[in-house]
């Protein structure tokens, strides 16, 4: 890809850059101001038409395609930072319309603005220290232990106070930046389970991949010197991946879940059930986990084609080997259930929302105390431990 877009792109003294996974960069550095805009489109145009020609590889032919977004100086942008994030936006627009090369214009998000401001902060927030682990515990279900916990980022904002995930993840990963953040969840998840493992609490941790992450070929290598730099083992991560991401690309899917299994990850489809993955994909997956949807758990004790839906899920997983998680779990009378169906693990309101790192083994140690006695049905009984 770099040879063809060198080739093809530039003169001397322009830059082609590899941003990471399948992204690159072309700089076309002094053009003419009477004549960037067309000299721009014109190398866009030609790179697209590059990209239209098969690749050989040895006795294989590859077909290839590409989106290209653009943005010129000084017409969309009066810095470095905000020039590349206007090409990303034109990028993912190009994209979308699968057409050709799409020069940016405000129009085409009409909280362009607004978008830019907040990749900006999600940057300073990054480097600023202003992120938060929070960790919502997962209990198993026949004797109510804690075994593990998942991985929540939240954003401390300076003026605007605790920032809802909704109101910056989807952006983070319409633009790419999920995967900084994703990286951050796993270093600081990495130092938790340090902490917690010093202290004798052994628990698995859950982190949530997008899409992005998954297509990402460099992420399992990533992943891996973050688990050397910090002496941890894969196996306290369990990697949790909708079913969305998963069928984006499936190929591409299933080699980085391959290799992240082989480095010893534990792997999970998230939100089970909501998709429309082939059970043909499921047999083959590495995976070794299903998280069943909330939006099955959260009625199942009034609705009964969701306890069917359910009761169907935790015995298709436990029929090809994979332990089953139910979150969404609210109340006394579905964590009944749920053990009754022989649902593995549990995670929701009804133990504990989630909360801030610092505070997850004060939480586990209380929940402990609290339940270590026996109690009535739907209240763990005397096996409540922690290792």
């Amino acid at each position: 890809m770099a040879e063809r877009l060198s080739l093809q792109a530039v003169r001397n003294g322009d830059l082609v850059a590899r941003l990471g996974g399948d992204e690159f960069a072309v700089l076309l550095a002094d053009l003419d101001p009477a004549s960037d805009l067309d000299h721009t489109r014109a190398v866009a145009l030609r790179l697209h038409q590059a990209f239209a020609d098969v690749m050989v590889l040895e006795d294989q032919t590859v077909d290839m395609s590409a989106s290209f977004g653009m943005a010129v100086w000084p017409h969309h942008a009066s810095d470095a930072d905000t020039l590349l994030s206007r090409a990303e936006v034109a990028m993912y627009s190009a994209k979308r319309r699968s057409e050709g090369p799409v020069l940016y214009d405000p129009a085409i998000d009409a909280a362009s603005s607004q978008t830019l401001s907040l990749l900006s902060e999600l940057r300073h927030a990054v480097d600023h220290h202003e992120l938060r682990l929070f960790l919502q515990p997962k209990l198993a279900l026949d004797t109510g232990r804690v075994v593990g916990a998942e991985s929540l980022l939240r954003w401390q904002h300076p003026t605007r106070g605790l920032v809802p995930p909704m109101s910056f993840i989807p952006f983070a990963e319409q633009t790419g930046f999920i995967r900084v953040l994703t990286l951050w969840v796993f270093e600081e998840s990495a130092r938790m389970w340090r902490v917690l493992n010093e202290g004798g609490m052994r628990i698995v941790i859950s982190i949530n991949l997008s899409t992005r992450d998954l297509l990402d070929v460099e992420l399992p290598q990533k992943f891996e010197a973050l688990l050397v730099k910090h002496i941890v083992p894969a196996e306290a991560f369990c990697l949790e991946i909708t079913e969305s991401a998963i069928m984006d690309d499936p190929q591409r899917a299933m080699t980085t879940l391959e290799r992240l299994s082989g480095l010893g990850f534990k792997l999970s489809i998230d939100d089970f059930g909501t998709g429309y993955s082939s059970l043909a994909y499921l047999k083959k997956l590495p995976v070794d986990e299903l998280k069943i949807d909330k939006s099955f758990v959260l009625s199942m004790e009034k609705d009964v084609n969701d306890a069917r839906i359910v009761r169907s899920t935790i015995d298709l997983a436990h029929g090809l080997g994979l332990t089953v998680v139910a979150e969404g779990v609210e109340n006394a009378q579905v964590w009944n259930l749920l053990r009754d169906l022989s649902c593995d693990e549990a995670q929701g309101f009804h133990m504990g929302k989630p909360m801030p790192s610092n505070e997850f083994v004060h939480w586990a140690s209380g929940w402990a105390t609290r339940h270590a006695a026996p109690g009535p049905k739907g209240v763990p009984g005397p096996n409540v431990t922690l290792h």
